[in-house]
């Protein structure tokens, strides 16, 4: 079974995913309140900036693809 997935569904995915990512590095306190959570800010926040330069990498490719650069 082939999985259709291709560069324009890839960068969206990977834009949505780091969108959330920093959206929940910055929600997540540790001085207001008590959360029974225990995610570490510092990975989340990492994770974040990985998958921001891989969306800016595959917005890349696909601009290069348009423009046949």
């Amino acid at each position: 079974m082939i999985f259709p997935l291709g560069i324009s569904d890839l960068t969206l995915l990977l834009a949505v995913t780091a969108l959330i990512l920093v959206l929940t590095s910055e929600l997540i306190s540790e001085f207001y309140g008590k959360i029974n959570v225990f995610i570490s800010k510092k990975r989340v926040r990492n994770a974040a900036i990985v998958f921001s330069i891989l969306f800016m990498i595959s917005l890349t490719i696909k601009l290069t693809n348009v423009f046949g650069i």
